[in-house]
């Protein structure tokens, strides 16, 4: 059923980030950073795949990110909710629930045998879809399953994430020299805000975290190898 309160645009970035921190989704360690996909380091890392364990965390986020894209896109803007392997099936199949639209999932690759496809479930030439995913840091990712969706002559022109990290300023421009816009519920400012009122994190690290999101790739740098 599609939620019929819109919360402000603030209080879902600020609740989002305290169910994150309360269900100990989002790691902190200045100390030993995190190794990310690219292999740089981060004292940062976040795995929104623990959400789909806490229904009542799930059920309320799910009905944030709804609200959010048809506030942001429409009301009417979708005819088909896609999500992107793995970690966006879930959430996709959540989101279509409440839209009433029929759900399917891209494959990151062709699976190699029968129909070879990339598209699971049924999409339809026309048909405008929106992608779910869990996050997105640089918008990597979300083009090769746009690129998969359009193959089948639908449109992907949006898509939508629980968390955005917010720190890299090309993501958006380059999702939208894609076609595409993106919406997102928090980002690692709204955590680093919320972690702090909630006391989640010494002073220190917190801080630390802090200049890295000022200068994510300067932190890096210095600390990589």
């Amino acid at each position: 059923m599609i939620p019929t309160s819109f919360p402000p645009r603030e209080e879902i970035a600020r609740l989002t980030a305290r169910m994150l921190l309360e269900i100990k989704a989002i790691h902190f360690n200045a100390d030993t950073p995190f190794t990310l996909a690219s292999g740089l380091p981060s004292p940062t890392y976040i795995d929104c795949r623990k959400l789909i364990s806490y229904p009542r965390i799930r059920s309320t986020l799910m009905d944030f990110l709804t609200v959010t894209v048809l506030r942001d896109a429409g009301f009417e803007a979708f005819d088909n909710i896609a999500g992107g392997e793995t970690a966006g099936i879930p959430f996709a199949a959540l989101v279509a629930e409440r839209m009433a639209l029929p759900m399917t999932y891209v494959r990151k690759k062709p699976k190699g045998y029968g129909r070879n496809a990339r598209i699971e479930g049924v999409m339809t030439e026309g048909e405008r879809v929106l992608l779910v995913e869990d996050l997105t840091t640089d918008g990597g990712s979300k083009l090769s399953f746009v690129d998969a969706i359009r193959e089948t002559g639908a449109s992907c022109a949006h898509t939508a994430v629980i968390f955005y990290y917010g720190i890299f300023p090309e993501t958006t421009q380059r999702l939208a020299d894609h076609g595409v816009t993106l919406h997102h519920l928090c980002t690692w400012w709204d955590v680093l805000a919320e972690a702090r009122t909630m006391g989640t994190f010494d002073e220190a690290t917190l801080t630390e975290v802090e200049a890295f999101l000022t200068a994510p790739r300067d932190w890096q740098e210095a600390r990589k190898g």
